[in-house]
């Protein structure tokens, strides 16, 4: 087990890999803390969600399905239907890393995108495991930490996203598509997928629509729900479809200045 443990946390090029992909993703978990509290989340809901849900997609979408007043059905039922994705990632993993005992556990629970993406982009077995097993334990030691950070600065951070700190997904994502580019073949898929989440924009209008393409979506207009205070109560909400998927704002007015928080899917 020692020589397992040891030979398998090595600086390798999929261990430094995956550690600045965790970097990057862990950022990015300061704007989700600071959004789930500004839903009205408390910071040991804030706290839970990272913890056991582990998929920044999904969180996201559930926030963002309670600060625009849904109900709670509504908002795990979105973030289930982001999450499906890790199922298949997961039947894949298990024949690549052969996990037994708790390890398949723990891996169940570190089956996300990035450690998808790292593991199977190496070329050995070894660096396959390295990649997964870094990349997953970063980021999930990374995300929350960085989702306490931001759930306890929520309250000085009127507008997280003027951070930039949702620059860092883009960049984290660009970096695990990268290496996969070394052919013609995933060339053209990655334009097809480009022009896939491009073109259907104006068909995407209702706002189901939205919670299911959300994922996918590269941005598209606005959408308005009844802002007037019989409507809502004196809360302001909207829903949109952004740089990275669906978003919803929330304004909500308390003892001091009206603060707004936008939620977006990365």
């Amino acid at each position: 087990m020692s020589n397992y443990n040891e030979a398998l946390f090595r600086l390798t090029p999929a261990a430094k890999t995956g550690l600045a992909i965790a970097a990057a993703i862990s950022l990015y978990g300061v704007s989700f803390g600071a959004l789930a509290v500004a839903s009205g989340l408390t910071l040991w809901q804030a706290i839970a969600l990272s913890a056991l849900m582990f998929t920044g997609g999904s969180q996201f979408a559930f926030i963002g399905v309670v600060a625009s007043g849904g109900a709670p059905a509504s908002a795990f039922g979105g973030a289930t239907l982001l999450s499906l994705r890790n199922t298949i990632y997961a039947v894949q993993l298990k024949a690549l890393l052969d996990p037994r005992g708790m390890r398949k556990l723990a891996a169940a629970q570190l089956t996300i995108d990035e450690t998808m993406a790292t593991s199977t982009v190496q070329d050995t077995a070894a660096e396959q495991r390295r990649g997964f097993w870094i990349t997953g334990i970063a980021c999930y030691l990374g995300w929350n930490l960085a989702t306490v950070i931001g759930a306890l600065l929520g309250d000085f951070i009127a507008e997280p996203e003027s951070l930039g700190l949702d620059g860092a997904v883009v960049a984290a994502f660009l970096g695990l598509l990268w290496p996969r580019l070394r052919s013609r073949e995933p060339w053209a898929l990655a334009v097809l997928a480009a022009l896939l989440t491009v073109f259907p924009r104006p068909l995407v209008a209702a706002p189901a629509v939205k919670g299911a393409l959300g994922a996918g979506c590269a941005g598209g207009p606005a959408h308005r729900a009844d802002n007037s205070p019989g409507a809502s109560g004196g809360a302001d909400t909207s829903s949109r479809c952004g740089g990275r998927g669906v978003g919803a704002s929330v304004r909500s007015k308390g003892a001091g200045q009206p603060r707004a928080a936008k939620v977006s899917i990365p």
